[in-house]
């Protein structure tokens, strides 16, 4: 007896194989998400409506070396995944925070590598969801023609260049409280949609707001889309070095807030 005891206490901790462990959190999150109609009606319903309001009623009009219908069609897909990234983890993230969900997790066998992971995973999978739906619209109704590789190059550069909004959503959800990320990230999105031009081309805009929607995250990110279908006005290697500065960024503020909230329950 003292012998199994003794084996037992040099016995090696076993370690839950980690990537059954990231499939099924990233399953977990895409049902949690996509059973929120909440969620699930304004990400897929409003860009689609935003492209028949600014895009449909031109749709076949020439605008900058391509057409109306192909750069809203550009723009609204770039608007979709950016609100997928942002309410998915911001409003996600801050609600587990308020139910001390959070703290449970971190005493269950889940790494965080897996939790985060999981998130991420589940956004590109609900964004991707979105985008299907949208360019479906486009094609089916708005009769907007793409060759081949500009569709896989529009679906690959926005879900590829999402990472910036993803941290961004992650710091709001560890700074905001559960009831006002909703708020926070609505009052973030929509004018920083509509002043980097997603909305309305920026040549349209105030002479104001041409002059700051350089410095706003969602102008480079829409330079990615646009320049699939030869219409961006920056290089797509500018465009990729400045979501990256913005993702470094976005992420150590995340991760300060989140190293705050960590000191502050532990101390």
């Amino acid at each position: 007896m003292g012998a199994s005891k003794a084996d037992s206490a040099h016995s090696p901790i076993r370690v839950a194989p980690f990537l059954p462990m990231l499939a099924a959190q990233a399953k977990s999150e895409f049902l949690m998400l996509a059973r929120v109609p909440a969620f699930t009606i304004p990400t897929i319903v409003f860009p689609i409506m935003f492209f028949a309001l600014f895009g449909l009623p031109n749709v076949h009009e020439g605008f900058g070396g391509t057409t109306v219908g192909k750069y809203m069609l550009a723009s609204f897909g770039a608007y979709a995944v950016i609100s997928v990234a942002l309410f998915s983890f911001g409003v996600t993230v801050a609600a587990e925070r308020a139910r001390k969900m959070t703290a449970l997790m971190r005493s269950s066998p889940l790494r965080p590598l897996a939790y985060l992971g999981g998130k991420t995973i589940a956004t590109l999978a609900f964004a991707l969801v979105t985008l299907i739906a949208l360019f479906a619209f486009g094609a089916g109704v708005g009769g907007v023609r793409l060759e081949t590789g500009q569709w896989l190059g529009l679906f690959g550069v926005l879900l590829l260049g999402v990472f910036p909004f993803i941290a961004l959503g992650f710091a709001v959800g560890y700074l905001a409280g559960g009831n006002s990320a909703v708020a926070i990230l609505n009052l973030i999105n929509l004018p920083m949609a509509f002043g980097s031009g997603l909305f309305l081309p920026l040549p349209m805009l105030p002479h104001l707001v041409q002059q700051i929607a350089p410095y706003l995250p969602a102008y480079h990110y829409g330079q990615l889309a646009w320049n699939v279908i030869a219409a961006g006005s920056e290089s797509t290697l500018s465009a990729v070095v400045w979501l990256a500065g913005y993702s470094v960024a976005f992420l150590l503020l995340a991760l300060r807030a989140y190293g705050r909230e960590q000191s502050k329950e532990y101390s």
